[in-house]
């Protein structure tokens, strides 16, 4: 399924929630659809950040994506520190 069909299911069965109520069914499906539409997002912009370095005022180069991963996972950083 594609982040549009994805977007169109999500938001028919919001009115639908809106309007008549959902079955657990759809409420489990709207779930699922969310979780998977948030992941999307991550990843793109993930992606997005991968590709963007800043030039600093000192002339160093900064990768975004590689600065915002390393604050991601304190305990795994902390298990590479010396």
């Amino acid at each position: 399924m594609n982040v549009e069909q994805m977007t169109a299911r999500i938001n028919e069965l919001y009115h639908k929630s809106q309007s008549e109520g959902l079955t657990p069914a759809e409420k489990e499906e709207q779930a699922a659809l969310r979780q998977a539409y948030v992941a999307n997002v991550r990843a793109n912009l993930r992606g997005q950040l991968d590709n963007i370095s800043i030039v600093e005022k000192d002339g160093s180069i900064t990768n975004l994506g590689r600065k915002s991963s390393l604050g991601r996972d304190d305990s795994e950083n902390a298990a590479h520190s010396p």
